[in-house]
């Protein structure tokens, strides 16, 4: 798809191309977390405890992949932005600092946690069965993790020019490398869960190779050496900020989920983990999709608000809500007849088999709501209104975080889910009423405004 389509091609056309590749491109990506859970799942003798180990590092690698989306989302739009205002030079120096960015973070911030990884490991929600399995998973992990974050944050440059099909071939390279890794790894070389984290691994530096090479060689915008621009960088983590707390606040989620568990759980503390990991793997895979409508659609967003262009933003915001309601209504319905099977992919516990299915129900209750609040406040975010989407996305997971801790106590284990259910039902409504407040004044002005918006 050529750039200039986001300009004139029928806007729902334009939302579906881009939307249904970077769809396909997060199923992909979540494909990574659970096929690594079901090869270990299934391990003779340990899979049920691995599996939980595996549960706890989930955090860390939600952490470390933030940052991904800190520049990657943060300078993405601006990309856009500069091109449909003609700027094309401007986009290339906003690709290049935001590759210098992602360098940097993904050496430092994998660094941080391999030094502090004991003391986190056991606070978060390991136990003396677990820690061993959750130690060798996020050990290996680490290793590919630069790329990983490199790879995700680079590639939302290829959407924000219209390479969404590119893009989803990103994400394809990698999980068909670890697809076919992992049980070679796992079972052949006899290396269990270390295996499932060296596949990852060698998977994520292939997906980082082949963006790379596609920003150096083939793309609109070619990631070549300009000057290094403070200012700019600051103002791509500005608008990124927003997804990443999204991101990163879902680590905490998990943690907080994890400690609530070891709190409230009793003897079958390690079952309820293993029950979480596969509820929170059944609701990443829809969530991760729906993500890719909200998020994968927001170059048509910016590239006409950069043009000027109000009424060609609104009609695409309208078909990017409508798409994300028909898919969300469609995933709800879909989870009452899939999450037993799906529970019985990772455990032949009878326990985990009765109750992760009725988990799976609490986390998923509030989804069709959640398009709104993943529309509205990925579109403000495209449109360069992080101010509106930080906090949108703030009081969601911060909302979570705080039930999850006090529900427990007045409902006992449940409380740690039912928690989800209440905020995706309320937070969303919120988002309806800011966005809609703010909209109008936020195209008005845009369409005064005299200056480049980056």
């Amino acid at each position: 798809m050529k750039t200039d389509d986001l300009r004139t091609k029928p806007v729902l056309k334009i939302v579906l191309t881009l939307a249904i590749p970077a769809m396909l491109a997060q199923f992909i990506n979540v494909l990574y977390s659970i096929i690594d859970r079901l090869f270990i799942a299934n391990l003779e003798g340990i899979g049920g405890l691995a599996l939980s180990g595996i549960g706890i590092t989930a955090p860390f690698c939600t952490f470390i992949t933030s940052f991904s989306l800190l520049i990657g989302l943060g300078g993405a739009p601006l990309v856009a932005m500069s091109l449909g205002e003609g700027r094309a030079d401007n986009a290339k120096r906003i690709l290049w600092n935001s590759f210098v960015s992602l360098l940097v973070l993904g050496i430092v911030v994998p660094l941080i946690i391999f030094l502090a990884h004991e003391p986190l490991l056991n606070a978060f929600g390991a136990t003396k069965n677990t820690f061993i399995y959750a130690k060798q998973y996020l050990l290996y992990y680490l290793i590919g993790a630069p790329f990983a974050l490199m790879a995700l944050g680079l590639n939302q440059f290829l959407i924000s020019q219209g390479y969404s099909t590119k893009a989803m071939l990103t994400m394809i390279i990698g999980a068909v490398t670890n697809i076919a890794l992992d049980p070679l790894f796992i079972y052949v070389f006899h290396m269990d869960v270390i295996g499932a984290a060296v596949a990852t691994s060698i998977s994520q530096i292939i997906s980082f190779i082949y963006v790379l090479v596609i920003l150096l060689r083939y793309s609109n915008v070619r990631l070549l050496p300009t000057s290094f621009d403070l200012g700019l960088i600051k103002k791509v983590m500005r608008l990124g900020f927003s997804p990443f707390i999204i991101a990163m606040t879902d680590s905490f989620l998990f943690i907080i989920m994890n400690m609530s568990i070891k709190m409230h759980a009793g003897a079958r503390v390690d079952e309820y983990i293993n029950i979480a990991t596969i509820a929170s793997s059944f609701y990443q895979l829809f969530s991760m999709l729906l993500l890719g409508i909200s998020g994968g659609t927001g170059s048509i967003l910016s590239y006409n608000y950069g043009a000027r262009n109000s009424k060609r933003v609104m009609s695409a915001e309208h078909a990017i809500l409508g798409t994300a309601l028909v898919f969300t209504s469609v995933s709800f319905l879909l989870s009452f007849f899939i999450s037993r099977p799906f529970v019985s992919f990772y455990s032949s516990n009878e326990f985990v088999l009765n109750e992760a299915p009725r988990m799976i129900f609490f986390f998923m209750a509030g989804f069709i709501t959640l398009s709104f609040q993943y529309c509205y406040v990925d579109g403000l975010t495209a449109l360069g209104r992080a101010k509106y989407s930080v906090w949108l996305s703030l009081f969601r997971k911060v909302a979570i975080i705080a039930l999850m801790i006090v529900l427990p106590y007045m409902m006992g284990i449940i409380g740690v889910f039912v928690a989800q259910t209440i905020v995706d039902i309320i937070s969303p409504m919120i988002c309806i009423l800011v966005f809609n407040l703010s909209i109008k004044k936020i195209l008005h002005h845009r369409e005064l405004e005299t200056t480049s918006v980056v």
